[in-house]
């Protein structure tokens, strides 16, 4: 039995895997979006207007949530947020199943939203502020790689369901479901992770740096303890006593000049790591693999191929965030991504269609995402704000993330239509190039360091007058 003094690494990964199914969901649903779009479009006769507010009806859902889940989850925990977040989830998927029209697919779509965006900002927040430094990269890249699973899994059951709409069920209302508009079962399957993630957020503890925000030192020890042994809790309760324990969660804090730079790259990265055109691909996938040359079936197939890809190579990041750093990755992904978007623009410009090559490069660019912008930008604006106002700062970044989410899932189809497949990925190359002088002028190492020593790099690094 585990004595109170002792630490458990079980536990650790345990809570952190509980953290990260906010994560799969966030995948499952923006991704299980992509084998939707065509029979949706079919059965409500969309345009590329109606298309476009589809699939993006759900990011703007997500920019409500996370401008909410901050305060809510500074003022209330990190963990009541997370299970309103899964109650949400829930919800979505089953009304989107059973939606009667397109206005009330619209409307679950957006309650899915609010999920999506309340999750992507604080399961991410919860499991920084939950891990030891040491592993703070390699648990904040679970949520990543469970987001990349989400992604994976979505695709598979999409190409699965596809296969088998033709069966035949008993009773009108599953046959309904499973087969005149097998839409309904790709988005109502998400119930089965959003019931499981929910239940699952009963039996973890609170965010133990929230625990000392509010004064609750006695129930963080014993959460620290549990997670890194006494000796180590005792040193993170004397370092965040250090840097003072003052409930301050105002928005003003963050405009100081103290705290500017660390603003300044909560809110370009994650937009920048969105307007690289990863949303495109995953959401319009099909589409662009079509325009590539493969037949509907084999397109999907080509999807389930990006998705596998993106796992794989967020386990790169896994392995090698903690021992590498955040730098060295950020410096190697979003070089190789710029190169495989102009590439693919070039191959679409020349009509270089026939063959395997549109897929390589777009398989490229997954895999340069999957180990640098994926897992590196979470956990970066996870640990650049200071413990005060870690949850206001953290829906500022989330939602520039969203912003940016919004503008790509809104604006891809009409790129397509107008301006084509290769220009479409040139302005995405051109969009993710800022994100090389971000990392090189701004973004400090953060390896091995914990919350409060990052905090203290920032008053340290402000210029004396």
């Amino acid at each position: 039995m585990q004595t109170a003094n002792k630490k458990s690494g079980t536990y650790l990964y345990l809570v952190c895997l509980v953290a990260a199914l906010g994560g799969f969901l966030f995948g499952f649903d923006t991704a299980v979006i992509s084998g939707t779009v065509g029979f949706v479009k079919a059965d409500y006769s969309l345009d590329a207007a109606g298309e476009g507010w589809f699939v993006s009806c759900a990011l703007l859902g997500c920019i409500v949530g996370v401008i909410f889940s901050g305060k809510l989850s500074d003022k209330y925990g990190r963990k009541i947020v997370l299970i309103i977040s899964a109650i949400l989830f829930l919800v979505s998927a089953l009304g989107c199943m059973l939606a009667g029209s397109f206005t009330a697919l619209i409307l679950f779509r957006l309650i899915g939203g609010l999920g999506i965006g309340v999750a992507s900002m604080v399961s991410p927040l919860y499991i920084s502020e939950f891990s030891p430094s040491r592993y703070r990269g390699t648990m904040v890249s679970l949520y990543q790689l469970a987001l990349t699973i989400g992604i994976v899994i979505a695709y598979f059951s999409n190409a699965y369901l596809v296969n088998h709409a033709h069966d035949v069920y008993t009773g009108a209302a599953l046959n309904n479901i499973f087969s005149v508009q097998v839409w309904r079962a790709m988005l109502g399957l998400g119930a089965i992770p959003a019931a499981i993630f929910l239940f699952s957020l009963f039996v973890v503890p609170e965010s133990p740096r929230w625990l000392l925000l509010k004064g609750s030192e006695a129930k963080a020890r014993v959460i620290l303890t549990k997670i890194d042994g006494s000796e180590a809790a005792e040193h993170e309760i004397k370092a965040f006593k250090e840097q003072g324990t003052e409930d301050q969660t105002s928005l003003r804090e963050l405009f100081k000049p103290v705290y500017r730079k660390a603003l300044l790259i909560g809110l370009l990265l994650p937009f920048l790591s969105q307007v690289c055109g990863i949303n495109a691909v995953i959401y319009y996938g099909p589409r662009i693999l079509e325009q590539a040359g493969f037949t509907l079936n084999n397109a999907l197939g080509g999807q389930v191929t990006i998705g596998l890809v993106n796992v794989v190579f967020t386990f790169v990041a896994i392995f090698t965030i903690d021992k590498w750093g955040r730098r060295p990755l950020l410096f190697a992904g979003v070089g190789g991504a710029v190169v495989a978007l102009l590439v693919i623009g070039v191959l679409f410009y020349l009509n270089i269609t026939a063959g395997p090559w549109i897929l390589i490069f777009i398989l490229a660019f997954i895999a340069c995402f999957a180990f640098s912008f994926g897992p590196v930008c979470w956990v970066i604006v996870g640990e650049i704000f200071p413990n005060g106002v870690r949850g206001v700062a953290m829906s500022l970044a989330t939602l520039s993330l969203w912003i940016g989410n919004f503008l790509v899932g809104q604006l891809t189809p009409a790129m397509l239509e107008s301006l084509g497949s290769s220009w479409t990925f040139w302005l995405f190359a051109i969009c993710c190039s800022p994100a090389l002088w971000l990392t090189w002028k701004l973004i400090p190492e953060t390896k091995g360091r914990s919350l409060e020593d990052i905090e203290k790099h920032w008053k340290l690094s402000q210029p004396k007058n």
